[in-house]
């Protein structure tokens, strides 16, 4: 028999070694789950489940969107400004109306709760319906951090094709501004009010705005439960864009 070299031992106990220690095997890698694709209902479907339902929710071309709830800064401001509509539109042919007054956008088939809305009468209700309304003339959203984006963005765009819109209003509720838009022949102007001071003029309804009284009781510098978002302030609209 021929001894083994050192060179041939030391390979036998590696391989002694190797045979003893636990096999390692990677674990495999994850496989990504397909995501769901949203939801989509009919409007007859969203009807009676918007009937049932104890929170509000937008339909926007066939998917649910519930509606968040509010500040005390958000629903002080829209109580403001609907007292303020009510009482100086009185005897006169419009109405104002509150959150919960629902909103038909035919040409984006959405269904939307702006925060303020005033419609000239005659009232225009969707057939077959008492509950959602057709022409608003004025819509007001106080925007939220978590909502400035759509409200400026895709639910801006929503109501411009409402043709008997021709004023939006943006409202601050952290601080005291106003984005006022107004639908002119070359597409829509863009005023901004900032402050607590002085009077707005609007041009759809024979309103002026005391800022006074529309931030009235808004504690500005009180503590926001709401998330900051910076993303969800989106880009500033140009002073003037196409209807």
């Amino acid at each position: 028999m021929v001894a083994a070299t050192d060179t041939q031992r030391e390979g036998q106990a590696a391989i002694a070694v190797a045979a003893a220690s636990p096999t390692q095997v990677s674990a495999p890698a994850p496989v990504s789950e397909p995501i769901p694709a949203a939801r989509t209902i009919s409007v007859e479907d969203y009807f009676q489940l918007e009937a049932q339902s104890e929170v509000r929710h937008e339909y926007r071309d066939g998917e649910l969107v519930e509606m968040p709830g509010g500040t005390p800064n958000h629903n002080q401001i829209t109580a403001n400004l609907i007292s303020i509509l009510i009482f100086a539109l009185r005897r006169q042919p419009f109405r104002a109306f509150v959150a919960d007054q629902r909103l038909w956008i035919p040409e984006m088939d959405s269904y939307v709760y702006p925060d303020v809305m005033v419609t000239r009468d005659p009232l225009e209700l969707l057939a077959g319906r008492r509950d959602t309304v057709l022409n608003p003339v004025l819509v007001a959203e106080v925007l939220s951090r978590s909502t400035s984006a759509y409200d400026r963005g895709e639910k801006f765009r929503c109501y411009r094709s409402i043709a008997s819109l021709t004023e939006f209003l943006l409202i601050g509720q952290d601080e005291p501004f106003i984005e006022h838009y107004v639908r002119t022949e070359t597409g829509w102007l863009l005023q901004d009010v900032i402050g607590t001071e002085g009077k707005l003029s609007l041009t759809s309804v024979p309103v002026e705005l005391d800022l006074a009284d529309l931030f009235d009781k808004v504690a500005f510098n009180a503590a926001n439960p709401e998330p900051v978002d910076d993303a969800a302030l989106g880009p500033e609209m140009p002073e003037s864009e196409e209807a």
